[in-house]
Protein backbone atom coordinates (compact mmCIF):
# COMPACT_ATOMS: atom_id res chain seq x y z
CA UNK A 1 0.00 0.00 0.00
CA UNK A 2 1.31 3.42 -0.97
CA UNK A 3 2.05 5.94 1.74
CA UNK A 4 0.18 9.20 1.40
CA UNK A 5 2.43 12.18 0.87
CA UNK A 6 1.74 13.66 4.28
CA UNK A 7 3.21 17.08 3.53
CA UNK A 8 1.00 17.57 0.46
CA UNK A 9 -2.06 16.50 2.41
CA UNK A 10 -1.37 18.91 5.27
CA UNK A 11 -0.64 21.75 2.84
CA UNK A 12 -3.76 20.97 0.80
CA UNK A 13 -5.99 21.03 3.87
CA UNK A 14 -4.26 24.07 5.36
CA UNK A 15 -4.54 26.27 2.27
CA UNK A 16 -8.34 26.67 2.20
CA UNK A 17 -8.50 26.75 6.00
CA UNK A 18 -5.96 29.60 6.00
CA UNK A 19 -7.96 31.52 3.41
CA UNK A 20 -11.08 30.94 5.52
CA UNK A 21 -9.27 32.18 8.61
CA UNK A 22 -8.09 35.32 6.83
CA UNK A 23 -11.63 35.87 5.57
CA UNK A 24 -12.95 35.48 9.10
CA UNK A 25 -10.74 38.37 10.21
CA UNK A 26 -12.83 40.58 7.91
CA UNK A 27 -16.12 38.85 8.69
CA UNK A 28 -16.07 38.42 12.47
CA UNK A 29 -15.94 42.12 13.45
CA UNK A 30 -18.91 42.85 11.16
CA UNK A 31 -21.16 40.09 12.58
CA UNK A 32 -22.04 41.89 15.81
CA UNK A 33 -21.73 45.33 14.22
CA UNK A 34 -22.87 46.27 10.74
CA UNK A 35 -24.30 42.85 9.79
CA UNK A 36 -26.49 42.80 12.91
CA UNK A 37 -28.16 46.02 11.75
CA UNK A 38 -29.27 44.57 8.41
CA UNK A 39 -32.76 43.38 7.65
CA UNK A 40 -32.50 39.58 7.39
CA UNK A 41 -34.22 37.44 4.78
CA UNK A 42 -36.60 34.91 6.33
CA UNK A 43 -34.43 32.00 5.17
CA UNK A 44 -31.17 33.35 6.63
CA UNK A 45 -29.60 30.71 8.87
CA UNK A 46 -28.41 31.58 12.39
CA UNK A 47 -24.95 33.14 12.54
CA UNK A 48 -23.46 30.24 14.54
CA UNK A 49 -24.06 27.86 11.60
CA UNK A 50 -21.64 29.54 9.20
CA UNK A 51 -18.33 28.70 10.92
CA UNK A 52 -18.87 24.92 11.13
CA UNK A 53 -20.31 24.75 7.60
CA UNK A 54 -17.41 26.69 6.13
CA UNK A 55 -14.86 24.66 8.08
CA UNK A 56 -16.33 21.45 6.68
CA UNK A 57 -16.42 22.87 3.17
CA UNK A 58 -12.83 24.08 3.38
CA UNK A 59 -11.73 20.60 4.49
CA UNK A 60 -13.60 18.97 1.57
CA UNK A 61 -12.05 21.52 -0.81
CA UNK A 62 -8.59 20.82 0.58
CA UNK A 63 -9.07 17.08 0.18
CA UNK A 64 -10.25 17.60 -3.41
CA UNK A 65 -7.19 19.75 -4.12
CA UNK A 66 -4.95 17.09 -2.61
CA UNK A 67 -6.47 14.33 -4.75
CA UNK A 68 -5.83 16.29 -7.93
CA UNK A 69 -2.36 17.49 -6.89
CA UNK A 70 -1.35 13.97 -5.89
CA UNK A 71 -2.62 12.33 -9.10
CA UNK A 72 0.29 10.93 -11.08
CA UNK A 73 0.26 11.88 -14.76
CA UNK A 74 2.45 9.97 -17.19
CA UNK A 75 5.30 12.00 -18.65
CA UNK A 76 4.20 11.02 -22.14
CA UNK A 77 0.80 12.69 -21.57
CA UNK A 78 1.57 16.42 -21.86
CA UNK A 79 -2.07 17.29 -22.54
CA UNK A 80 -3.16 15.64 -19.31
CA UNK A 81 -0.28 17.32 -17.44
CA UNK A 82 -1.52 20.68 -18.72
CA UNK A 83 -5.09 19.83 -17.64
CA UNK A 84 -3.81 19.07 -14.15
CA UNK A 85 -1.95 22.39 -13.94
CA UNK A 86 -5.03 24.24 -15.17
CA UNK A 87 -7.20 22.44 -12.59
CA UNK A 88 -4.88 23.40 -9.74
CA UNK A 89 -4.71 27.01 -10.96
CA UNK A 90 -8.50 27.08 -11.25
CA UNK A 91 -8.77 25.95 -7.64
CA UNK A 92 -6.38 28.65 -6.42
CA UNK A 93 -8.24 31.30 -8.43
CA UNK A 94 -11.64 30.40 -7.00
CA UNK A 95 -10.12 30.33 -3.51
CA UNK A 96 -8.88 33.90 -3.96
CA UNK A 97 -12.34 34.94 -5.11
CA UNK A 98 -13.81 33.22 -2.06
CA UNK A 99 -11.83 35.61 0.14
CA UNK A 100 -12.68 38.61 -2.05
CA UNK A 101 -16.38 37.97 -1.48
CA UNK A 102 -15.91 38.16 2.31
CA UNK A 103 -13.94 41.36 1.89
CA UNK A 104 -16.58 42.97 -0.33
CA UNK A 105 -19.62 41.84 1.66
CA UNK A 106 -18.42 42.16 5.25
CA UNK A 107 -15.33 44.36 4.99
CA UNK A 108 -16.59 46.95 2.52
CA UNK A 109 -20.36 46.41 3.00
CA UNK A 110 -20.89 46.45 -0.77
CA UNK A 111 -23.86 44.12 -1.05
CA UNK A 112 -24.51 44.47 -4.78
CA UNK A 113 -20.82 44.33 -5.69
CA UNK A 114 -20.46 41.23 -3.52
CA UNK A 115 -23.45 39.70 -5.29
CA UNK A 116 -21.85 40.19 -8.71
CA UNK A 117 -18.58 38.83 -7.34
CA UNK A 118 -20.27 35.71 -5.92
CA UNK A 119 -21.73 35.00 -9.36
CA UNK A 120 -18.19 35.09 -10.75
CA UNK A 121 -17.08 32.87 -7.85
CA UNK A 122 -19.84 30.39 -8.73
CA UNK A 123 -18.58 30.21 -12.33
CA UNK A 124 -15.01 29.71 -11.10
CA UNK A 125 -16.12 26.90 -8.78
CA UNK A 126 -18.05 25.24 -11.63
CA UNK A 127 -14.93 25.50 -13.80
CA UNK A 128 -12.85 23.95 -11.02
CA UNK A 129 -15.31 21.07 -10.69
CA UNK A 130 -15.19 20.44 -14.45
CA UNK A 131 -11.39 20.62 -14.40
CA UNK A 132 -11.11 18.31 -11.40
CA UNK A 133 -13.44 15.78 -13.02
CA UNK A 134 -11.02 15.39 -15.93
CA UNK A 135 -8.19 14.50 -13.53
CA UNK A 136 -9.84 12.82 -10.53
CA UNK A 137 -13.67 12.48 -10.55
CA UNK A 138 -13.83 11.99 -6.77
CA UNK A 139 -12.25 15.43 -6.33
CA UNK A 140 -15.02 16.95 -8.44
CA UNK A 141 -17.67 15.25 -6.32
CA UNK A 142 -16.07 16.60 -3.14
CA UNK A 143 -16.56 20.13 -4.49
CA UNK A 144 -20.33 19.74 -5.01
CA UNK A 145 -21.34 20.67 -1.43
CA UNK A 146 -19.26 23.83 -1.84
CA UNK A 147 -20.99 24.98 -5.03
CA UNK A 148 -24.37 24.17 -3.47
CA UNK A 149 -23.54 26.27 -0.41
CA UNK A 150 -22.26 29.13 -2.58
CA UNK A 151 -25.51 28.92 -4.58
CA UNK A 152 -27.41 29.36 -1.32
CA UNK A 153 -25.04 32.15 -0.27
CA UNK A 154 -25.65 33.92 -3.59
CA UNK A 155 -29.42 33.82 -3.00
CA UNK A 156 -28.85 35.09 0.51
CA UNK A 157 -26.53 37.85 -0.71
CA UNK A 158 -29.10 38.90 -3.34
CA UNK A 159 -31.85 38.98 -0.71
CA UNK A 160 -29.74 41.05 1.70
CA UNK A 161 -28.96 43.50 -1.11
CA UNK A 162 -32.60 43.71 -2.13
CA UNK A 163 -34.04 44.44 1.32
CA UNK A 164 -31.30 46.70 2.68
Amino acid sequence: MKKLPFFRLILSLSLPLAVGYIGSMVTTPAIDGWYATLNRPSFAPPNWLFAPVWTGLFLLMGLAFFLVWNTKIKKNAPKKQLLKKEALLSFITQLIFNFIWSYLFFGQQLLWTAFIEILVLWILIANTIISFEKIKPLAAYLMIPYILWVSFAAMLNFSFALIN
